[in-house]
């Protein structure tokens, strides 16, 4: 089994106000740093994006890909690689859970990622780690400077 790298961050919004911003993948490039731009391909009959093509530029990593995305209501979106130029796997998932207050969501992001060209484990586990940081530090600030109930507008 692969090893992967989990974080979490607690978010003062509730699940449903997260998951709009994670599901609303045109704005991705207003508030992630890698990501370019995004094309969802493809939508389940809930609407929610099946297949995404994302453009990412993380200084000396430029890379296209397509993932495929497999969602659980409020609770969980995971996503898993299509096809890349540079990748072997991208496998992920947000996971939230409603605390106790009604009022913030505790969001945990699990990232495995295999590249093409050979990397030391340690050093592929540090890139994840990164990666899943600036991501829930993004999320974090797009979903709080949403007021209300302004995420779904």
């Amino acid at each position: 089994m692969a090893e992967h790298t989990r974080s979490s961050i607690t978010i003062e919004a509730t699940p449903a106000d997260v998951m709009a911003v994670i599901a609303d993948f045109g704005r991705y490039p207003e508030w992630t740093g890698e990501v370019k731009e995004a094309e969802v391909l493809g939508t389940d009959t809930e609407g929610r994006a099946e297949q995404v093509r994302l453009l990412l530029d993380a200084g000396a990593i430029k890379d296209e890909h397509t993932l495929a995305y497999t969602w659980q209501g409020q609770q969980e979106v995971s996503w898993s690689l299509v096809k890349s130029r540079m990748l072997r796997a991208l496998d992920g998932s947000y996971r939230l859970v409603p605390a106790p207050d009604g009022r913030h969501t505790e969001v945990t992001y699990q990232l495995t990622v295999d590249v093409k060209i050979p990397m030391l484990g340690t050093i592929k586990r540090k890139a994840e780690k990164v990666i899943i940081d600036r991501a829930l530090d993004g999320l974090k600030k797009r979903v709080e400077s949403i007021p209300g109930d302004g995420v779904r507008a």
